[in-house]
């Protein structure tokens, strides 16, 4: 049996005239008739009951008919979804990222990728920077947003720089210098300094390093967090001061305040890394979005 004679039969029954069904199919009469009625033998039952001047469908026909009519139906949704996929406007993409490096990247990426290709879904996974290289090494994501710093660290990782991070010091409505504007290192020597977890997030420890290192101390943590919201909850309670990067402010709404430091730290480099390929056009269109929301910041 095949996809022609289910075509052929769903016309023929459709219209219950062998004449009007060929005209529509652009086939010979006799030759549409030869081919319904080689369905049949195949089936071994009738389809049609035929007379001098018209056919009509056997109960057998009409089952039939319903069935192969759905069968096509579902043909023609899957060819559509496959060619879909393969012109890159369905299916789906799997990005990992970090909250407060992309609150202001993430949203406007996604806003314009989705009016462009609605079809295609965006899933989106909270991840440290460690869990993301490795869910890029495994295939399990299609891109990160991350620092260029652990990226770059990575082989056969591409990346592409979306923005730029400034660095700054987090501190709580009612702390003591809620009304600064510049703070330097060497007074952050006698203030509880807490922020991320240095096991779950190393790429912190880095930071603070290269941070401290023109007043040439280590700070030590008195407090880690695993979770931004933690982080902020802390802050904001006064528990302590952090060093966070900029987007930070998005993600607290106006819970703590942001100060310069003194000496000013180089910025954090924040883009999107995938693993090296040729990408397809959902790809592409994805990254596109993603470098005109950091321009448009």
């Amino acid at each position: 049996m095949e996809l022609r004679h289910l075509r052929y039969f769903i016309e023929v029954g459709l219209e219950e005239n062998v004449t009007r069904a060929a005209e529509k199919l652009h086939v010979s009469q006799p030759a549409l008739s030869r081919q319904i009625k080689d369905l049949e033998e195949e089936l071994g039952f009738a389809l049609l009951e035929r007379s001098a001047k018209s056919v009509a469908l056997t109960d057998a026909g009409r089952v039939f008919l319903d069935e192969a009519s759905e069968v096509l139906e579902r043909l023609e949704q899957g060819i559509s979804a496959a060619r879909e996929a393969a012109e890159g406007e369905a299916g789906e993409l799997h990005v990992g990222y970090a909250p407060s490096l992309t609150v202001r990247i993430l949203p406007p990426t996604i806003r314009a990728f989705q009016a462009e290709l609605p079809k295609v879904k965006v899933k989106l996974y909270d991840m440290s920077s460690e869990e993301m290289l490795a869910g890029l090494r495994e295939r399990k994501l299609d891109f990160a947003f991350m620092l260029e710093s652990k990226a770059r660290k990575a082989q056969s990782l591409e990346f592409r720089a979306i923005r730029e991070e400034r660095i700054r010091l987090a501190v709580g409505l009612s702390h003591r210098w809620d009304q600064k504007e510049i703070v330097s290192l060497g007074a952050l020597k006698k203030e509880n300094l807490i922020g991320y977890s240095l096991e779950e997030y190393p790429e912190y420890g880095d930071l603070l390093r290269r941070v401290f290192e023109p007043a040439r101390y280590r700070p030590k943590l008195s407090e880690e967090h695993e979770s931004v919201s933690s982080l902020i909850a802390s802050i904001e309670a006064g528990l302590g001061v952090s060093i966070v990067s900029e987007s930070l402010g998005c993600v607290a709404g106006g819970r703590i305040r942001l100060l310069e430091l003194d000496p000013v730290p180089d910025p954090l480099t924040v883009g999107v890394a995938w693993v090296g390929r040729v990408l397809d056009r959902r790809e592409e269109s994805f990254l596109s979005h993603a470098e005109s929301a950091g321009l448009q910041l």
